[in-house]
C-alpha cells in the first residue's frame, strides 16, 4: 500500500469541515454543503432561496468590482423562470473581467457553472459573442444568439492554486455579461479524467427517458449536476422503476438514482444510435462521454440483454454489454477521441440478446488541455493587496500576468519556459495613490522596477524595499515622502546596484540624514559611518572567520556532522553550518533586540532553543526568539530555520521579520501569535485560554496541512519539517494557525531522490514515523505521519505520550491509548470531554478515528449506519492507510 499524503490528507479534511463550517469552500460565501451560488447582478448584501433547487443564492458583488447590474426585459420574464435568470451583471468596459472565488483548496477538484439569459437586458435585442476562460486558460465561447434561450456553461477541473477566477473575455462582438456563477466541490475519485493537466468541459448531460420536461439537479443529485430530459418518440419508448438504483463500490460518476430510475429501448429495433457533431466555434476538439447503463426489469431465466457499443463503427466497448440489475455502470473512454466532424454511436443487441439494448443517461464533454500556468502566488498575493492598499481602479482583473494578452495595465511580466511568471516592471505613476508606501511591495520578490512617482505619498520610505534582490530602479519622485533615505536602499544607490530617483519630495532628506539640525555635520558623520562601519564590521567577521576555521582545522579528529554531503559548510566556534548563507530579510544588531524588547522584559515562551520575547518593530507588535546557546547544534538550528524562514512565504507559515546574529547572542524576529499554540488551547498549560469549538479545531487543522503541504509541494526544494507537533502550530489573535520552528528542517530533492538518508532520528518522541525510526530515511511522509498524531490530539485533547492509570498504568503512545479504546468500541470516551459534543460532530469524530487514526480498527455496526458506508483502516508501522467513500 502506498503512504497517505498530504494532499489527499487536505481533500479529507476539506470534506470534514464542509459538514460544520459554512465558510468550507469560501469564507462567509458557501451553504452547509459547500456549494457557492452566485447571482449575477442581484444588489448587494441580497439574498434568496431558490424555491427549485432549495439552494441559497447571494448578490455577486463580494467576488468582483467591475460591471454594473440590469435586469432582463418584462416580455421574457415567466412564472418558471429561475430567479437567477432576471438580472444580469454586464461589463462594457476593460477587455477581461474576472469573479474571484477565494478560499478553495490547491489540487482538489470542482465543478463550476456559468448561466447566461439575454433577455433583452440592454434594449438592443441583438447577439453577443464572447469567451470564457477558466483561471488563465480557455475555456468555452459563449455565443448568444436568441435573447429568449438560456445558455449553460459548465467545467470540471482540478484547482491548481487556493482561488478560481472565472473570466469574460470581450472578442469585440458584443459586450460579455452573465446571469448566475455556481462553485461544486467534487471528490476527487470522480471523473478520473480530470485532472491537473486537463479539465471536462461539459457540451451536453442527457437523462434518457424522464417522463416530463424537468431538468434533474440537486437535491436529487447531491453534486447538482443539471441532467436534460432525452427522448426521442418514435424511435424510442421510455422505461421505468421505482426501485432505488445501487451505485457498484469506488463508482466514478455516482449518477443519483433518480436519473438510473428512466431509460430508453428501441422500438421495433435492436439498436439505439445517436451523433453529435462538431461545432464550428471548435477547432478539432477532443471529447470524451460517458455512457451510463443500468438494467431495470428483473429478467427471467430465458431472457438476455446483450449488446455491442461501437463509435464511428468501431468497437468502443471490447467486448458484449450486460447491465446488472438495479445497479449503475458506466461505459467510459480512457483516451480522447478526435479527428471527425460526426460521431456515431451505436448500442446494438448481439444474436444471443432476447431484448434490445438499454440506455440510462449519456454525459459529453470537451478535453481542455491546462497549458498556461498562473502567476506565482506570492506575487498574486502582494499585487492584490496592493491593490486593495490602494484601491487601484484600473481594469485589474483576474490574473496579473497570464494569459501574457491579458496582462495588467502597467505591469512588465518574465515568462520562463516552466514556472509560474513573476511581476518584473511594476509602474504606477500619476495613479493618484494616498497614503503610505505599502509593505506589500516588498513581496514582488523578482520585481526590477518600481514607478511610484507624482503621487500623493506620504510618510517614510521602508527600508524593507532594500530587501527586493533585483531591484534596479526605485522612482519615487513628486511625492510627499518625509524623514530620510533608509541605510539599506542608500548603500544600494551608492554602490550603484540601484537607480534611486527622489525628487520633488520637499520634506524628505535625500542625502540620508535624519534631517536635525547641524546638518552638514550629521550629513558628514552619517556617511563616514555607513561607509567605515560596514568595512570594518566585515573584515573582523572575516578574520575572526579565517582564525576560527583554522582552529577548527587543526583539531585532531575533528569531522562534520552534516548529513548531506553536497552541503557547504561554514564555522561559528566549533560548529559547522552553511557559510554561503544570505539572509535576505532585515538584520538587527544585540543593542537594537534590546530596544525592541525593553531590555528582554517580557517573557512570552521557553523552550530548549532559549527565551521568546514579547517586543516593537515600527510599532508592530513581534516575537523575538533568542538562542543564548551558540553552541554546535544551536548554532546550526537557527541558521537553518532563519535561511528557511527567509525563502518560505505562506499565510500558514509563521513570518520572518528579521534576525540578529552576533557574538551575544542568535535571534529571529518572528511574526507575533497573540494566542501561543495549539498545544496551550490543547493542554489548557497558559493561562487565559480555553478549549477549542470543534468548528476550531477543524479549522485549525485544514489551516495547518495547508502550510504543510506547501512545504512539501510548494517549495522548491521541498522541505520536510521535522518536527511536526501542536507546539509549533501557532495561533494568531483570529485563532489562525501558522506552522513555525524550522531549525530542524531538510530540503528534499524529489525529483531525483526517494528519501534523505540521516546518522540519527530527528523529532519529538511519539511523533516520529516508526519507519523513519527503523530505516533512518526521511520523506515527507514522516511529517504526514507526525501530523496524524497531531490530528488524534485535535480530535482527543490528549498528549502524545500518556501516562496510563489502573488497568491501563506504564507510559503507552496516544495511538495505543486510542486503539484501546476503540477495540472496546467505547468511541465517547476518547473524544476531548471538556466540549459539549452534537452527535453529528461525533459522527465526524468518528470518521477521522477510523480513517485518520493510524489504528486497526473494525468498523461497528452504528458507525455503518453513521456514515452508510465503509472505511477500511490498515496498520503497516508507518502511516494509516485506507479506502473510504461516505454516502451522500
Amino acid at each position: 500500500m502506498k503512504k497517505y499524503n498530504m494532499r489527499e490528507m487536505v481533500f479529507c479534511f476539506v470534506f470534514l469541515a464542509s459538514l460544520f463550517l459554512n465558510n468550507a469552500g469560501v469564507t462567509g460565501q458557501a451553504d452547509n454543503t459547500g456549494f457557492v451560488n452566485i447571482d449575477c447582478g442581484l444588489p448587494a448584501n441580497s439574498s434568496y432561496k431558490d424555491a427549485s433547487s432549495t439552494l441559497t443564492y447571494i448578490s455577486d458583488a463580494q467576488f468582483i468590482d467591475t460591471g454594473t447590474n440590469h435586469n432582463i426585459s418584462v416580455e421574457y420574464v415567466t412564472p418558471t423562470l429561475s430567479p437567477h435568470y432576471l438580472n444580469v451583471r454586464s461589463f462594457d468596459t476593460g477587455v477581461r473581467n474576472c469573479y474571484t472565488i477565494k478560499s478553495l483548496v490547491s489540487g482538489l477538484k470542482y465543478l463550476v457553472r456559468a448561466t447566461f439569459l439575454y433577455g433583452n437586458y440592454d434594449g438592443l435585442n441583438k447577439g453577443v459573442i464572447f469567451d470564457l476562460h477558466i483561471g488563465v486558460n480557455y475555456w468555452k465561447t459563449v455565443n448568444i444568439s436568441d435573447p429568449g434561450k438560456t445558455t449553460i456553461a459548465e467545467v470540471m477541473f482540478v484547482a491548481p492554486v487556493d482561488y478560481i477566477q472565472v473570466c469574460l473575455v470581450n472578442t469585440g462582438s458584443g459586450t460579455p455579461f452573465i446571469s448566475s456563477l455556481d462553485l461544486r466541490p467534487m471528490k476527487s475519485s470522480l471523473y478520473p479524467s480530470a485532472n491537473s493537466s486537463q479539465s471536462l468541459a461539459l457540451v451536453r448531460r442527457l437523462n434518457a427517458g424522464p417522463t416530463d420536461s424537468t431538468i434533474l439537479r440537486y437535491p436529487d443529485d447531491p453534486h447538482d449536476r443539471m441532467w436534460e430530459p432525452w427522448s426521442n418518440v418514435p424511435y424510442w419508448t421510455e422505461i421505468t422503476t421505482t426501485s432505488h438504483i445501487q451505485n457498484l463500490p469506488n463508482d466514478l460518476f455516482e449518477v443519483p438514482s433518480a436519473v438510473l430510475q428512466t431509460a430508453v429501448i428501441p422500438v421495433n429495433s435492436s439498436e439505439i444510435q445517436f451523433f453529435w457533431e462538431v461545432d464550428p466555434v471548435d477547432k478539432d476538439p477532443s471529447y470524451m462521454a460517458n455512457l451510463h447503463i443500468s438494467e431495470l426489469m428483473q429478467l427471467t431465466a430465458n431472457q438476455k440483454r446483450e449488446f455491442n457499443i461501437t463509435l464511428n463503427d468501431a468497437m468502443w466497448y471490447n467486448s458484449s454489454f450486460s447491465p446488472d440489475y438495479l445497479y449503475s455502470d458506466a461505459i467510459y473512454g480512457l483516451r480522447p477521441f478526435h479527428g471527425s466532424q460526426r460521431y456515431n454511436v451505436s448500442l446494438t443487441a448481439t444474436a444471443n440478446s432476447t431484448l434490445p439494448p438499454i440506455l440510462n443517461a449519456v454525459e459529453l464533454f470537451i478535453v481542455l488541455p491546462v497549458s498556461a500556468i498562473p502567476s506565482d502566488s506570492g506575487d498574486v498575493s502582494a499585487i492584490n493587496a496592493i491593490k486593495s492598499s490602494y484601491q487601484i481602479k484600473k481594469n485589474w482583473n483576474g490574473d496579473p500576468c497570464a494569459p501574457k494578452t491579458y496582462a495588467w495595465e502597467g505591469l512588465n511580466c518574465s515568462y520562463a519556459v516552466s514556472g509560474s511568471p513573476r511581476i518584473t516592471v511594476l509602474n504606477l505613476a500619476s495613479s493618484g495613490l494616498v497614503g503610505g508606501i505599502t509593505n506589500a511591495f516588498a513581496n514582488l520578490k523578482a520585481l526590477q522596477t518600481l514607478d511610484l512617482s507624482y503621487n500623493n505619498l506620504s510618510g517614510l520610505i521602508p527600508d524593507v524595499l532594500s530587501q527586493l534582490p533585483s531591484l534596479s530602479v526605485l522612482d519615487l519622485t513628486g511625492n510627499n515622502l518625509n524623514g530620510s533615505i533608509p541605510p539599506g536602499l542608500l548603500k544600494k544607490s551608492q554602490d550603484g546596484s540601484l537607480t534611486l530617483r527622489v525628487g520633488n519630495n520637499v520634506n524628505l532628506c535625500s542625502d540620508g540624514t535624519s534631517c536635525n539640525q547641524s546638518k552638514k555635520k550629521s550629513n558628514n558623520s552619517t556617511i563616514a559611518i555607513a561607509i567605515i562601519v560596514p568595512i570594518v564590521v566585515v573584515v573582523i567577521l572575516a578574520a575572526v572567520g579565517i582564525l576560527i576555521i583554522y582552529k577548527y582545522k587543526k583539531r585532531p579528529g575533528s569531522m562534520s556532522t552534516t548529513v548531506n554531503p553536497n552541503n557547504t559548510e561554514f564555522s561559528t566556534g566549533t560548529s559547522t553550518v552553511d557559510s554561503s548563507l544570505k539572509l535576505e530579510n532585515r538584520q538587527f544588531t544585540y543593542n537594537e533586540l534590546k530596544q525592541i524588547t525593553h531590555n528582554f522584559q517580557r517573557e512570552i515562551g521557553r523552550g530548549g532553543f532559549g527565551i521568546v520575547y514579547s517586543g516593537l518593530v515600527d510599532g508592530t507588535q513581534v516575537a523575538v526568539k533568542v538562542h543564548r546557546n551558540t553552541s554546535t547544534k544551536e548554532a546550526k538550528e537557527f541558521m537553518v530555520e532563519a535561511q528557511h524562514l527567509t525563502k518560505i512565504h505562506h499565510k500558514h507559515l509563521v513570518s520572518l521579520i528579521g534576525y540578529c546574529k552576533d557574538e551575544n547572542c542568535f535571534a529571529l524576529v518572528l511574526e507575533y501569535m497573540s494566542e501561543g499554540s495549539l498545544e496551550d488551547h490543547l493542554r489548557g498549560r497558559a493561562a487565559g485560554t480555553w478549549p477549542l469549538t470543534w468548528r476550531d479545531r477543524i479549522r485549525i487543522a485544514l489551516e495547518s496541512a495547508q502550510g504543510l503541504e506547501y512545504l512539501h509541494k510548494g517549495c522548491n526544494p521541498p522541505l520536510i519539517h521535522r518536527d511536526v507537533k501542536p507546539n509549533n502550530i501557532l495561533l494568531n489573535a483570529r485563532l489562525e494557525a501558522k506552522i513555525a520552528d524550522f531549525g530542524m528542517s531538510k530540503a528534499f530533492n524529489s525529483n531525483n531522490d526517494t528519501h534523505i538518508s540521516t546518522n540519527h532520528v530527528v523529532g519529538t518522541h511519539g511523533y516520529v514515523d516508526p519507519e523513519y525510526h527503523m530505516t533512518y530515511q526521511l520523506t515527507e511522509k514522516s511529517d504526514v505521519y507526525s501530523f496524524g498524531v497531531v490530528l488524534l490530539q485535535i480530535v482527543t485533547g490528549q498528549p502524545a505520550i500518556i501516562q496510563g492509570t489502573g488497568p491501563e498504568s506504564g507510559v503507552m503512545t496516544l495511538i495505543q491509548w486510542v486503539r484501546q479504546r476503540l477495540a472496546r468500541g467505547n468511541i465517547e470516551s476518547v473524544v476531548d470531554a471538556r466540549m459539549q459534543w452534537q452527535q453529528e460532530e461525533i459522527t465526524t469524530v468518528t470518521f477521522i478515528l477510523v480513517t485518520v487514526a493510524p489504528v486497526p480498527v473494525r468498523i461497528t455496526t452504528w458507525i455503518q449506519v453513521t456514515l452508510a458506508r465503509t472505511a477500511l483502516v490498515r496498520w503497516n508501522s508507518t502511516l494509516v492507510q485506507f479506502h473510504w467513500s461516505v454516502a451522500q
